[in-house]
């Protein structure tokens, strides 16, 4: 097996549609990222807006709403200088001529057996991860998480803490990927969503830039 949810699902990876299975299947070995263009619809809290207005300083979530939203999403795989197996997740949502970036650094701790996901730029946001195969789809749900501050990890007290989920299918008949993606907070309810669809190509990449590694210094990783 290669790549971090590979190790995640074990042989329930063998249940993804082959097209997710390649999407998400990327290691350190592959010369090449992935791209994909498409639109999505994109939802918002008010709760959660003025903490939402600060994230784009770190290319986390963002407060911007709408419909038919362009969408680009690049992934690549790479190995950590600490040795760690390591996948980038850019995601790019542009508003009327302003461009949000998301990025995420999904990492397999093979140790302990467990996947984490690194949040915008340095990381600061540490999410456990829980994936599962769903009729073929790959659906990706959060657990504990942290603030990591100095190399130190803070747990998130339960209040605080946020439920994630996201959904990556295939469909056969339009030949595009479906993604939905929620942010739910017991406190502040809805804070962020997007839905919508894309197509996917490949990209030659023999070395991942700098800008694509969007945090370092991840060792040592999670208690």
């Amino acid at each position: 097996m290669t790549g971090v949810y590979e190790r995640a699902l074990g042989s329930a990876v063998d249940d993804l549609h082959p097209k997710v299975r390649d999407r998400y299947g990327l290691g350190p070995d592959d010369a090449y990222a992935t791209v994909g263009r498409g639109t999505m619809d994109i939802t918002r809290g008010t709760l959660a807006l003025p903490v939402l207005y600060a994230m784009p300083l770190r290319n986390l979530l963002f407060p911007e709403s709408g419909t038919d939203v362009p969408f680009s999403v690049t992934t690549v795989g790479f190995r950590d200088p600490a040795g760690y197996e390591a996948l980038t997740t850019r995601r790019e949502f542009e508003f009327d001529g302003t461009v949000r970036q998301f990025d995420s650094l999904t990492v397999w701790d093979d140790q302990r057996e467990r996947l984490f996901d690194f949040l915008g730029t340095g990381g600061h946001v540490v999410s456990e991860l829980h994936p599962r195969v769903d009729d073929g789809a790959l659906v990706v749900e959060g657990g504990k998480q942290w603030t990591r501050i100095g190399g130190r990890y803070l747990p998130t007290p339960g209040p605080l803490a946020v439920d994630v989920t996201v959904r990556d299918r295939y469909d056969e008949a339009d030949e595009r990927f479906y993604v939905t993606a929620t942010v739910e907070s017991g406190l502040a309810g809805h804070i962020l969503g997007y839905r919508g669809s894309f197509t996917q190509e490949r990209r030659a990449m023999e070395v991942v830039p700098t800008d694509l590694k969007p945090t370092t210094g991840i060792d040592p990783l999670p208690p």
